[in-house]
């Protein structure tokens, strides 16, 4: 009788314990950054009170505000001419300060990866077999090039880590590529969560007979839309 009361209270107390925690690791985090923000930038806001109760209250997240409100300045002066020459003088300081330069390197490269409208950015979420036959793992193709007998090949980013980004860089014939037909933020997801939030049924068969004429028109395809990004449309 007591064991099946504690097996009980056991089995309920780990139950709750997988509801609040990771509600309390989400609010942490935020109320984190909330502070942090907020007591960087709150001192530079107006001071806002509201009155309550017959009492003055200090209006919090001023703070946070004034950090969207950098990020749209920034974003505005980044856009046009003059803040494109500003960029690239910010490169060129921080790329010849020598310790400074892998921190700022790293996060750039980073950043870039995940943007649709820069060159370096991640074309396509595609499975490989790595690192041996039969075995498939998610990468990422990041560029195409021809070797000195004039054969296509792919590059492939198979990350291990994103920050910083570590993996293995793949050199790869378009017919080793099987399209995994995820846009790029399910393939990050699915690799920084170990799979855990994956999507339930795979689109396509992971076997050794591989598609290969669908490869090479979804990478043609790729390459066509990044083409118009890149140009405006």
């Amino acid at each position: 009788m007591i064991k099946n009361i504690l097996r009980h209270l056991r089995t309920k107390i780990f139950a709750g314990i997988l509801v609040i925690l990771p509600l309390g690791i989400t609010f942490l985090i935020l109320k984190f950054v909330f502070n942090t923000l907020d007591s960087i930038l709150g001192p530079l806001m107006p001071e806002v009170t509201i009155y309550l109760f017959n009492r003055n209250y200090h209006l919090p997240g001023l703070g946070i505000i004034g950090f969207f409100l950098l990020l749209y300045l920034v974003g505005v002066i980044a856009t046009n001419v003059l803040g494109r020459k500003l960029v690239s003088w910010a490169d060129s300081l921080f790329t010849n300060i020598p310790i400074v330069k892998n921190i700022y390197l790293s996060s750039k490269q980073l950043t870039d990866a995940f943007s649709t409208s820069r060159k370096g950015a991640f074309r396509q979420a595609v499975f490989i077999e790595f690192p041996q036959e039969g075995n498939f793992v998610l990468g990422f193709v990041t560029n195409e090039l021809t070797d000195l007998e004039q054969g296509m090949k792919v590059t492939v980013f198979v990350p291990t880590a994103f920050v910083p980004p570590q993996g293995f860089l793949l050199f790869l014939p378009q017919d080793k590529i099987l399209p995994s037909h995820m846009t790029i933020e399910e393939a990050i997801k699915a690799i920084m969560s170990v799979g855990i939030v994956a999507p339930h049924h795979l689109s396509i068969p992971l076997s050794r007979t591989k598609p290969e004429k669908e490869s090479i028109e979804n990478l043609k395809g790729t390459r066509y839309l990044n083409s118009k990004i890149e140009g405006g449309f």
